[in-house]
């Protein structure tokens, strides 16, 4: 006799309240071992597969791909303890959960690690005999072994590449970006020859598709209705109407995150900027002096940004004030201990902050390791929301992007952002001197009901001294 259990969202931590369907792993009828991913969600902060404490046949799925569930929603039953020849086993596992083997590992949403089992079809009849004769425990009877979340009909484009011919075996596509884009658009990933490494389909080959799929629909539509124009008009160069298209895009998953940080900042931070420019030659020489090292304690290579992380660390040991953040409800301020420096990093998916743990304890090398790590991470889509949280500063390089200066957002609820722009050879008196040095221009913004302008002074100050004389540095090494 078996049992139809509900597998619902578990609780993904770190305050998280909802994620979103990217891909289901498993369809109704499928076998599923203890601990397999079922589906892959998304959620504000990372992209997870979510593993089901049930060994079984899957008799339902709640919610198509794309669609947003609150945590504790349904998202899947499962047939256990099925009949002789369900599971393949030839056993009965019982009509107790217990003896089902749940294993309580999905409470965090990452699963435990194990390898998936293959995945298997019971055939209908015996799906439909699981099923009906099945008693409940936690969960109504399934009565039927298809039972879907209804599906929101939208408009879709199908687009089909000639000119490639369907591949075999695996498709090259890295990023889940990639994928969940194809599928929004009805796009056969193996008709489409990626212009990556080794045929790698990249992003750029899904949005050349889907833009020219758009511009042919737009072109049709536009001769069909010609009669009766339903778009607003607005005047071109010749004083011919020329029809506007508008575009929505929801503000969910990571930029609706992004999106809610940084308006609740803008909100409650009453923040300033301060900014100063440094010549940064003699940090550059230092750098090149570090990397040019050989021998077995020579170490990796060591990055610009990781030497300004570790100034930025000597920093806030001087003024802790900046380390900090503000406990609205209580009216108090609470510095921080330890030091945990964010550092912004932009990827397929959108800017993302991760976490460099306890920086005030490592030297330059160890926070340029920690840094790459988790970049690589970043890059792809593998950060898990632990690493994306509990930041206490961060540290902004928008010179990667070649601009000398910003005034960035406080990343909430930290008080304090260090920006900094492209090192490029400019004008500077050196000794008294004219003379081409490599500049940088550094900025602050701070909140400014954990100091005054004076203490973020200080701080900028420092950094900047730092960065044009490292043997400052030194001193706290």
């Amino acid at each position: 006799m078996a049992q139809v259990l509900e597998f619902k969202l578990p609780d993904l931590g770190e305050g998280l309240t909802e994620a979103e369907i990217v891909r289901w792993l498993v369809e109704v009828g499928d076998v599923v071992a203890i601990d397999q991913p079922v589906v892959e969600v998304e959620t504000a902060k990372a992209m997870v597969e979510v593993p089901c404490p049930y060994g079984g046949v899957v008799t339902a799925r709640f919610g198509e791909e794309g669609t947003e569930l609150p945590v504790g929603a349904p998202l899947l039953t499962v047939a256990v303890g099925a009949p002789e020849g369900a599971s393949g086993s030839g056993k009965d596992s019982g009509s107790d959960p217990e003896s089902a083997g749940g294993s309580g590992n999905v409470l965090v949403g990452y699963g435990t690690g194990a390898p998936a089992a293959r995945r298997r079809r019971i055939r209908p009849d015996r799906l439909d005999r699981a099923v009906t004769e099945a008693p409940v425990s936690g969960a109504p009877v399934v009565e039927s072994p298809v039972v879907e979340a209804p599906r929101a009909e939208a408009p879709v484009v199908k687009v089909l590449v000639a000119e490639a011919s369907v591949s075999e075996g695996p498709v090259p596509v890295v990023s889940p970006l990639v994928r969940r884009l194809a599928r929004q658009h009805d796009i056969d990933l193996r008709q489409l020859a990626g212009s990556g490494p080794d045929g790698l389909i990249l992003r750029a080959d899904v949005d050349r598709v889907i833009r020219t799929a758009e511009e042919t629909a737009t072109a049709t539509a536009r001769v069909a209705e010609a009669p009766v124009q339903a778009q607003v008009p607005a005047a071109a160069p010749n004083g011919v109407a020329v029809a506007v298209d508008a575009e929505r895009i929801p503000l969910r998953g990571v930029r609706g995150a992004v999106a809610d940080k940084l308006s609740r900042s803008r909100t409650e931070i009453p923040d300033a900027t301060c900014w100063v420019d440094a010549d940064a030659t003699e940090l550059m020489a230092v750098r090149a002096a570090m990397n040019a090292a050989t021998g077995p304690s020579a170490g990796p290579k060591v990055s610009v940004l990781a030497l300004l992380a570790r100034i930025c660390t000597a920093a806030l040991a001087r003024f802790p004030e900046l380390n900090s953040t503000v406990d609205t409800e209580a009216r108090e301020i609470v510095r921080l201990s330890g030091v945990h420096l964010g550092f912004a990093a932009q990827t397929e998916r959108g800017l993302v902050v991760p976490v460099v743990r306890d920086a005030h304890t490592r030297n330059a090398e160890s926070i340029g390791a920690e840094i790459a790590r988790l970049t690589e991470l970043a890059r792809t889509g593998k950060l898990s929301p632990a690493q994306l949280t509990g930041g206490t500063f961060t540290l902004n390089n928008y010179g990667v992007f070649g601009v000398d200066g910003s005034t960035p957002i406080i990343n909430h609820p930290e008080a304090a952002m260090l920006g900094v722009g492209r090192i490029m050879p400019k004008p500077w008196v050196h000794q008294g001197e004219l003379a081409v040095r490599q500049v940088v221009q550094l900025s602050l913004t701070f909140d400014h009901r954990v100091c005054d302008g004076g203490t973020a002074g200080g701080f900028l100050r420092y950094v900047a001294d730092c960065v044009e004389q490292p043997a400052v540095l030194l001193r706290t090494v």
